[in-house]
């Protein structure tokens, strides 16, 4: 996750950490904590860079590249 952050162009510049909470085996369940440096106040930073789509997005479109 780390790697996939920080080098993205869209989100690297404010990826700080990656973190696992927590893992399973059983059910290939994976909860991490991601954090991220935001700009104090940019117009629709938010609401685009920073919605969870748009991140989770990121991640997909990593996985996809390496098949």
């Amino acid at each position: 996750l780390t790697e996939v952050y920080s080098s993205s162009p869209a989100l690297g510049h404010y990826f700080r950490s990656a973190q696992v909470i927590s893992f399973s085996n059983e059910s290939s369940r994976v909860i991490y904590q991601l954090v991220f440096s935001v700009p104090p106040s940019a117009e629709g930073f938010m609401e685009n860079t920073m919605n969870p789509d748009f991140i989770r997005n990121i991640l997909r479109q990593n996985i996809y590249d390496e098949d």
